[in-house]
């Protein structure tokens, strides 16, 4: 039968009327009033069941009512905690869960092990789908768990500016309505050396309103060696498109002369755009035309030189200066006039796109309409500001308060001493738990990564938690999803050579070893009730 038709009817019964196959509950409108109907559907319950056995058919009649499931402790707790309508939906799925099953061939459960299943399930659908996470994966700017977490500084910006009013565009000098462009700028200008600056909600979007505001309807030169995706399935070539410039690819993949810009140039060309290679790295037989050259060779015929920069740093000393990563600032020393970057990766602060350069091309940004759709909300600008003014402070208080850098630049014996750490309080959950016997733990050495799309060459020497199951009834999958999907803070690890990896480095605090640990011990007993 479909299974549709069966939870349609399913969902909206009331009081009982027995099937051969399951029960299923009508209210009495239903009846009276669709009596054709019910018979159909009842026919198609039956002819479900002629194909089961009576052990199977017994199984499915002896599913406790919803209104006995009801009046189980465990469901009205639930119901109290989340509402009638999650519970009713948590209801649904645990019967449609058990009917599976029981057809599978699994004995049915009795009326308190379903109402203890529906409590769980009722929990789960009231967790907000976005929370927080623990990374136990040492990708330090990882896309997938929100990128750079926030200074304590940006945290308490963000939650002051969100808990009532602020002067978002307010300007208090003149007691006037303002702008929100100036909250970050001024501070970015100091930073960087730029005329100005501007900020839109992500770095694509950076690139779209630069190509917009000065390239729409006119040709825009790339070399093939930098037609990126930026992510997403975003590429260069499409966002060019959707800016309403035209593109020009001169080069070739590997090596790209300036004569092949040179002679790419034509009355209509608006605009040299430079892609730095943030997510990826040509090496070997490989040559590119420095910004200096290009922005020569720009301003030589009035064209505007733009570089997206990507992932965007602000600061060039440790593994950024060893990476060969250059700060913003050295693009715009070099001539380009325009330059794009991510707030949320090697800078560490808030998901934004950052538009530095000269007052005139920054002008025309922030006055072209697509700006409006584009600009960032308060929660982003207070990060964003709160997060430079560390910058401000200096090189050290900003690799110390901005939990990117601080993680970039840790240092091995640290890693090690908490590895030790996070490995003693497994042991003691797992003995706990009565299950240590079930894996082995092992303080390994390993390698981060910086992640994000940045620095796609540099990996970091860490430690790790290793953890091999010994018991057949586990699975260094197995665990690692487990610890995803049943705690309320999911704790994404990575598997190598079956074993699970807990890399201290993008431990954020002491709490996350406790929930790694609680975690591990969680998974580990449940994996082997099974």
């Amino acid at each position: 039968m479909d299974e549709a038709l069966r939870r349609l009817v399913t969902s909206c019964h009331n009081g009982p009327v027995p099937f051969a196959c399951a029960p299923v509950f009508f209210c009495p409108m239903t009846i009276a009033g669709d009596q054709l109907f019910i018979e159909h559907v009842e026919r198609l319950f039956m002819s479900d069941c002629e194909s089961m056995s009576a052990e199977v058919r017994g199984r499915l009649r002896s599913i406790p009512a919803v209104h006995e499931l009801l009046a189980e402790w465990p469901v009205m707790k639930a119901a109290g905690d989340a509402g009638d309508t999650m519970v009713r939906e948590a209801i649904d799925a645990e019967l449609d869960a058990e009917r599976a099953a029981i057809r599978s061939g699994a004995p049915a459960r009795n009326e308190r092990e379903l109402a203890l299943a529906i409590e769980q399930r009722t929990h789960r659908l009231s967790l907000p789908t976005l929370r927080p996470a623990v990374n136990a994966t040492g990708v330090v700017i990882h896309t997938n768990l929100g990128r750079a977490p926030l200074a304590p500084a940006a945290v308490q910006a963000v939650t002051d500016v969100a808990r009532g009013y602020s002067t978002l565009e307010y300007d208090v000098s003149t007691c006037a309505r303002g702008g929100r462009k100036e909250h970050a700028a001024r501070l970015l200008r100091t930073l960087t050396g730029a005329q100005d600056a501007l900020v839109v909600n992500n770095n694509a979007a950076a690139v779209l309103l630069v190509l917009a505001a000065h390239a729409a309807g006119k040709e825009v030169i790339v070399s093939r060696g930098e037609l990126v995706e930026v992510g997403g399935s975003f590429r260069i070539p499409d966002i060019m498109a959707a800016s309403g410039a035209k593109l020009v690819e001169v080069g070739s993949t590997n090596r790209t002369h300036l004569d092949d810009y040179r002679s790419a140039i034509t009355p209509n060309t608006a605009m040299i755009l430079k892609v730095h290679p943030s997510n990826y790295r040509i090496e070997g037989f490989h040559e590119e035309v420095s910004a200096a050259e290009l922005s020569a060779l720009a301003h030589e015929h009035g064209l505007l030189l733009y570089e997206d920069q990507g992932s965007g740093a602000l600061l060039a000393d440790g593994v950024l200066a060893d990476a060969g990563e250059k700060p913003t600032s050295a693009s715009l020393c070099a001539g380009v006039d325009v330059v794009s970057c991510s707030g949320d990766k090697l800078l560490g602060a808030s998901q934004a796109g950052i538009i530095l350069g000269s007052a005139q091309a920054i002008a025309a940004c922030a006055s072209h309409p697509l700006m409006r759709a584009l600009r960032p909300g308060k929660l982003t600008l207070a990060a964003l500001e709160a997060t430079l003014r560390l910058y401000v402070t200096g090189p050290d208080a900003a690799h110390r308060e901005i939990p990117v850098l601080n993680m970039l630049s840790g240092a091995p014996a640290p890693l090690e001493r908490q590895a030790k750490r996070l490995h003693d309080r497994m042991l003691r959950k797992l003995r706990e738990a009565q299950c240590e016997e079930a894996v082995e733990l092992q303080v390994v050495e390993g390698a981060s990564t910086p992640g994000g799309g940045s620095l796609p060459t540099v990996e970091l020497p860490t430690f790790c938690v290793a953890v091999c199951p010994v018991d057949g009834r586990l699975s260094a999958d197995g665990l690692k999803r487990a610890m995803v999907q049943e705690p309320d803070t999911p704790v994404v690890t990575r598997v190598r050579h079956d074993q699970v990896l807990f890399d201290v480095r993008t431990l954020l605090r002491d709490t996350d070893l406790d929930l790694c640990a609680s975690a591990l011990a969680d998974a580990v007993r449940a994996g082997l009730r099974r």
